[in-house]
This record gives structure tokens, C-alpha cells and sequence, in this order.
């Protein structure tokens, strides 16, 4: 039986039936990494919205999300 969809983080879900089970804008198929990969190329928040119909608010979803998963990574030294 398929796992059903599951909220990770406020507005970041994860379904194993939508992109391979990678973090999503809820409500939506945009993975996360796309939103991030798009404003490191330049994007601006605007046309995320314009270009994947996004809310700003789930636009600082993904970046929310990003943040907190950097913020507790742990780093070894090699």
C-alpha cells in the first residue's frame, strides 16, 4: 500500500506518487529544489510567481525549508 502524502514542514510536502517522493510546494508538484535552483540563477520572486503560478508565501515555504534543513546538518571533518 502507497504511503500517502505527508507534510515535512509547514507548506513542503513529500509523496512517494509526486517527483520521487522529493520535498514539494504543497498544493503542487514544484519541488523545492526547483524554486531554490531558480532564485540562485537569478530569478526574481516575481516571476516565480508569474512563471509557476506561486504564492509568496510558498515561495518562502521552500526557502524556510531550505534554511532549517542547512541549519541542522552536520558537518564531519575529513
Amino acid at each position: 500500500m502507497p504511503q500517502p502524502m505527508k507534510e515535512i514542514f509547514p507548506g513542503i510536502v513529500i509523496d512517494p506518487a509526486i517527483k520521487f517522493g522529493k520535498p514539494v510546494i504543497k498544493g503542487t508538484r514544484i519541488p523545492v529544489e526547483l524554486v531554490l535552483a531558480e532564485l540562485a540563477n537569478g530569478m526574481r520572486l516575481e516571476e516565480l510567481e508569474e512563471e509557476y503560478r506561486l504564492a509568496k508565501e510558498q515561495i518562502f515555504a521552500a526557502l524556510r525549508y531550505a534554511k532549517a534543513t542547512v541549519a541542522n546538518e552536520e558537518i564531519v571533518a575529513v
